[in-house]
């Protein structure tokens, strides 16, 4: 049987899929074979890749937030822009 390789994106999907069914009362191998690899896979998997798991996790919430924070500074900049041009038009021209 031909090995997968499988890259570091796929394997940080995986894991998040072990983690989810493991959240649900799901036992290590049911979890690990319900996604197509092994166990000892899985620890391999998790010791070498541990803290991405958390951190891919806090990146999308952290594109997330600067999605919102960029939409709010382009209303205000918007906003400035708008004041400014009814502040010159209401200057009296000397």
């Amino acid at each position: 049987m031909a090995r997968k390789r499988h890259s570091d994106e796929d394997i940080l999907k995986l894991l998040r899929e072990i983690e989810v069914k493991l959240s649900n009362g799901s036992d290590v191998q049911s979890a690990c074979r319900g996604v197509g690899i092994s166990d000892a896979t899985y620890y391999n998997w998790r010791k070498r890749l541990a803290g991405w798991v958390g951190l891919s996790y806090r990146s999308a919430q952290l594109e997330k937030e600067n999605a919102r924070l960029k939409k709010i500074v382009a209303e205000l900049e918007l906003d400035k822009l708008i004041l400014k041009e009814s502040l010159d038009y209401l200057k009296p021209k000397a």
